[in-house]
């Protein structure tokens, strides 16, 4: 059986090898080491181990993609037996429509898209394009992120690419720690569905909306195409790598991190704040008024 040392060692030196902050890496490290030489972490084991050492890595480094991770049913550990990561994720956004739960014309010629995952363009292409089709002749957008949950940069700026006149929208940047190679994510030039233009969007946020989500909703309003409703979001913003410690035990070390052109730094930490915030379960509502009041 493996120990809690043996975990420890191996996570740690995953987090030092790839976290995007070397510094902070350093130090989120020497605490947990000096916690495991004191002892305090004997007794402990499967999910309360990686709670307690996740919580003890964010109270030096508050990044909620660093993470020890429990999973109750085995996971491959051996290089090359376990399925990649797109390639699961792949399987996830066919499971759920490519993230694409709802889509609504509201009263009032309002339309809605109730978007749970940020999915891979190509095969998720023309699920966008379809929901963006059905609601291109409506008079005001309201996009539910509320139960978004991350997903693909490349998706993310698809999905901005809709509310932007043409491809010369700078809309991120992610650097990337290994490679010392920064991307950067423009608006699409031809999308397949028409344009949503010169009408207002609201963006609706929730404590749940997380990383991809919270792009979306971070892009659209530094760029002032999108008023947001409701809470501030959880705050993840560094694109992640998985490592499998054990068949029962993985770390999730971010690797790289976003750069917004328009405000140079990202809401990792501290969420994508709302200009009318109001709690989760009414922003829709809350939306809908402002909405009406503007016509």
């Amino acid at each position: 059986m493996t120990t809690h040392h043996a975990i420890l060692d191996d996570a740690l030196g995953r987090i030092t090898d790839g976290y995007v902050f070397p510094e902070r890496a350093a130090e989120a490290t020497a605490a947990i080491r000096r916690r495991l030489a004191a002892g305090e972490y004997e007794g402990l084991a499967g999910a309360d181990l990686c709670a307690a050492v996740t919580g003890h890595l964010h109270e030096v480094c508050p990044d909620k993609h660093l993470r020890l991770l429990w999973s109750d049913e085995p996971q491959p550990t051996e290089a090359g037996a376990a399925e990649p990561d797109e390639v699961r994720f792949e399987e996830l956004c066919r499971a759920e429509n490519f993230g694409v739960r709802r889509v609504e014309r509201l009263d009032g010629n309002i339309g809605y898209l109730d978007l749970r995952l940020v999915a891979t363009p190509g095969t998720a292409a023309p699920v966008f394009a379809a929901a963006m089709q059905l609601l291109a002749r409506t008079e005001a957008f309201v996009l539910d992120l509320r139960n978004c949950r991350g997903g693909s940069p490349e998706g993310v700026a698809l999905w901005c690419s809709y509310f932007f006149a043409d491809g010369s929208v700078h809309l991120n940047d992610i650097y990337d720690r290994r490679s010392g190679l920064t991307q950067q994510f423009w608006t699409s030039t031809h999308l397949p569905a028409p344009r949503y233009l010169d009408r207002p969007v609201y963006v609706l946020t929730s404590a749940t909306t997380f990383s991809g989500g919270e792009e979306i909703a971070y892009n659209l309003q530094a760029q002032r195409r999108a008023t947001l409703v409701g809470e501030t979001t959880r705050g993840g913003a560094h694109p992640t790598d998985w490592y499998p410690i054990t068949p029962h035990v993985a770390v999730t070390v971010p690797t790289a991190r976003s750069i917004n052109p328009v405000t140079g730094t990202n809401w990792e930490g501290v969420g994508v704040v709302p200009e009318i915030a109001v709690p989760a379960d009414t922003a829709l509502d809350e939306a809908l008024v402002h909405l009406a009041r503007a016509r």
